[in-house]
Formats: structure tokens, C-alpha cells, sequence
């Protein structure tokens, strides 16, 4: 049995964040990651995959790339690059060691692991965004169809013979089934409601006019938004995702997928609706940025064609409402439909009747418990490497603040 002041349970990204802050903090402090360190960039990913954002965008502030600031950085390098960070901040990490269960006792948490038995009085639940992989209860198992999340995919060669029908339109499905069409698959791709911002626009990176124009920093998703997915990738070379043009290559598009019935899929009515909004979206974005340009008086180069909607195809204009997955050699199926939390280890009361975390900035409303990493956390960025970096500063002062209050009435009594 060991008492230390502060637990971190997770070694991905947001571990290393609020470690380097309770190190400079001099918070005394220990990581446990049930893999290895950063595993989900690792394992949990598939092979091709770039980060989102351009290299001097996506990182830490303490530590560049090495590579090109411009580039969409390889997972690989996003590994060694966190490796790296691990050793320049000494983070006192535990690989493969899972936390098991944490419960008040007293005035402390006791933190049951597969390795011993811990005492602590904050823990800070830096498990991310992706835990708990949702496949929708669709199309019962077992069945003869290959289905499988993004999370499991790898590439193209792990598939059956046979077409791919990939569910979902946001940054993963977007990447996979583009990937799989330049393998030749044939491909039908679900698309939902999304945003679709333009990769870059009269010079500058997505992620630039974000912050420019305030988007990162917005505190709460739009009401009309805040189940949409965002379909922007760094992909072959970082290219805006236009779905219309996906479909002149050759990639069938349909809407939401609705229900399944004896061999057949059936799709929503909502295909070109869904286009729609995202075009809108996308629209608004240049529309805002040119604002920006012309208030600011900056000499930005003119970018007229990127205001130019795609012609719908066919598959728009005469949409597939149903799918005999037989009659068309559809054998395989990925699920990009993100994720659930799953937060059963942790014995606290500070969860919603949904079972997310009640919190303000990170923050639970159980003393000593904290949450870091999640989406819109604090901002729209927090998910985000640069973004969980600003929200670790902030509860790493935090925890500081909170341990100077209880040695101070340790004191007074």
C-alpha cells in the first residue's frame, strides 16, 4: 500500500499534459496506463492514419515536431513524438497496469490496480475521448457480414472479397472509405449530419482560421450542432473532404442507415439534406474568413473556386433507399460511429443519469476528482493535443490550489 498526493489514470496524451503541469507544480504525482504509453495511437488506429491538424498546430508548446511544420504528421510520429515528451518531462508513468476501481475511504481514494493497492487525494481521469467503441444494434450477430468498428480497422488488405458499406461521414469515416475506393473497393459510404470546414483557405490551415475567428475557444457546442460530426482530415496531403466528389470517383453515397431486414439495408430520405447543411457550414466558414480578411486589412491571396459547390451526382439526385447487401456483394461493413465512455471503475458520485461526468472546467463535483480530455471539456479545442495541454495548465493550478486548502486546514486544526 502507497499514498501519493495525486493519480492519473491514462498515458495518452492527456496524462502527459497534466503530468508536465503537476511537475512544475511540484505536485507529487503517478501515471498508470493499462498498455502502453499512448496506446491508442499506437493499436488503436489504422495504419495510414495522419493527425488532423498540420504539425505547428497539433502539438504541445513545450515540444516541435521535428518534421515539416506544415505536414499531417504520420501516427507513428505522433508516438515517438509523445515518447519523446514522456522522457523530456520525466513522467512517472506505470505501462500495463490497469486502475481497477476507485472509492472514497475517509478523506482520501483508495485506487485499486492490477499491480497494488493506492492511496491518493486527487485523482485526475485522463482516459480520453475514445473508450468505449458504439456499434449501433443495426444488423444482429452473428451474421454472415464482416462488421467491424474504425477502431479495428487496419486496411484494405484485412477485408473480405466483396464491397464495404462504411457508416459514418465524419473525420474517420471520410478517411477510410477514401482509402478503401483508391484500393479499388467499391464503396458505399452512410453520411449524416457533419460539419464540413474548408482543409485550408486563401493560404491558411482550417485549424488557423479556427483560431482566428474564435472557433476553438467557443465554451459550448451550438444547439443545432452538437451531435454533428466533422468531417475535416489531413489525408493524402490535407484536401477538403467534398463528398460529391467522392462520388464522381466512383464511391456510392446514401443516407443515414435506418433499419435492416432480411439481407437488406434501408437508408434515410436525408442524403442531400445532409449535404446541404454541411455545405452550409462549410460556406460560412469562407464567409467569416473573408470578414476577417477585409476588417483586418490583410493581404490574403483570393481564393474565388473554393466557393464552388460540386454538381450532385446521381447517387444524390436519384438516392438508394435500400441495399440488398447479397445482389450487391456487400461483405463487409465499418462502424465509424464513434464512441461511449465508460467510467464504471470509478465509484463516485459526480456522473449524470447518462453516466457522463458532472464537472465545471475539468473539475467534478467530487472534491479531489478531476476529468481532462474530454470533448468540449472547457472549449471546443479541449479534445485536441494543444487544447488538453491548456486545460492540464489549468487544473494542474488547480490541484495546487486545492492541496495548499487542505494543508492550511490541516494546520488550523
Amino acid at each position: 500500500m502507497s499514498e501519493i498526493n495525486t493519480i492519473v489514470v491514462g498515458g495518452g496524451q492527456a496524462g502527459l499534459a497534466i503530468s508536465e503541469h503537476l511537475n512544475l507544480n511540484k505536485i507529487p504525482h503517478i501515471i498508470f496506463e493499462k498498455d502502453r504509453l499512448v496506446e491508442n495511437w499506437r493499436t488503436g488506429r489504422w495504419d495510414s492514419l495522419v493527425a488532423n491538424g498540420p504539425a505547428w498546430h497539433d502539438r504541445f508548446p513545450s515540444l516541435e515536431f521535428k518534421s515539416d511544420p506544415d505536414s499531417f504528421v504520420h501516427k507513428d510520429i505522433v508516438v515517438s513524438y509523445f515518447e519523446e515528451f514522456a522522457k523530456k518531462i520525466n513522467a512517472p508513468i506505470k505501462t500495463n497496469v490497469k486502475v481497477e476501481e476507485v472509492i472514497k475511504e475517509n478523506n482520501l481514494y483508495k485506487v485499486t490496480t492490477s499491480e497494488s493497492i493506492y492511496y491518493a487525494k486527487n485523482i485526475v481521469v485522463a482516459t480520453g475521448a475514445f473508450q468505449k467503441p458504439v456499434i449501433p444494434k443495426i444488423i444482429p450477430e452473428p451474421s454472415e457480414l464482416n462488421q467491424i468498428h474504425s477502431k479495428e480497422y487496419r486496411n484494405p488488405d484485412q477485408l473480405r472479397e466483396g464491397g464495404v458499406l462504411v457508416v459514418g461521414s465524419g473525420s474517420s469515416g471520410s478517411q477510410i472509405a477514401q482509402e478503401l475506393l483508391k484500393a479499388n473497393k467499391n464503396v458505399y459510404l452512410s453520411i449524416g449530419p457533419h460539419n464540413r470546414p474548408p482543409r485550408s483557405y486563401r493560404g491558411k490551415d482550417n485549424v488557423w482560421w479556427f483560431g482566428a475567428l474564435g472557433v476553438w475557444q467557443k465554451k459550448t457546442p451550438d444547439p443545432n450542432t452538437q451531435h454533428v460530426t466533422i468531417a475535416v482530415s489531413g489525408y493524402d496531403g490535407g484536401k477538403t473532404i467534398d463528398f460529391r466528389n467522392f462520388a464522381e470517383k466512383g464511391m456510392k453515397l446514401v443516407g443515414m442507415t435506418k433499419k435492416y431486414d432480411d439481407g437488406i439495408l434501408y437508408f434515410e430520405n436525408d442524403l442531400k439534406i445532409n449535404l446541404n447543411k454541411g455545405d452550409k457550414d462549410y460556406l460560412s466558414v469562407l464567409e467569416s474568413a473573408d470578414k476577417y480578411i477585409e476588417k483586418n486589412n490583410l493581404d490574403f491571396p483570393k481564393e474565388e473556386k473554393a466557393k464552388i459547390i460540386t454538381k450532385d451526382p446521381d447517387c444524390v439526385l436519384n438516392p438508394i433507399l435500400e441495399l440488398n447487401l447479397n445482389d450487391k456483394n456487400i461483405s463487409n461493413i465499418i462502424w465509424a460511429t464513434g464512441y461511449a465512455y465508460d467510467f464504471s471503475w470509478l465509484k463516485v458520485d459526480t456522473f449524470d443519469e447518462n453516466g457522463k461526468p458532472i464537472h465545471q472546467r475539468g473539475v467534478s463535483k467530487e472534491k479531489g476528482i478531476y476529468f481532462l480530455g474530454l470533448p468540449w471539456l472547457s472549449m471546443r479545442g479541449s479534445s485536441f493535443i494543444w487544447g488538453v495541454w491548456q486545460d492540464a495548465k489549468y487544473l494542474g493550478k488547480y490541484i495546487q490550489d486545492y492541496n495548499d486548502k487542505l494543508e492550511n486546514n490541516n494546520l488550523a486544526n
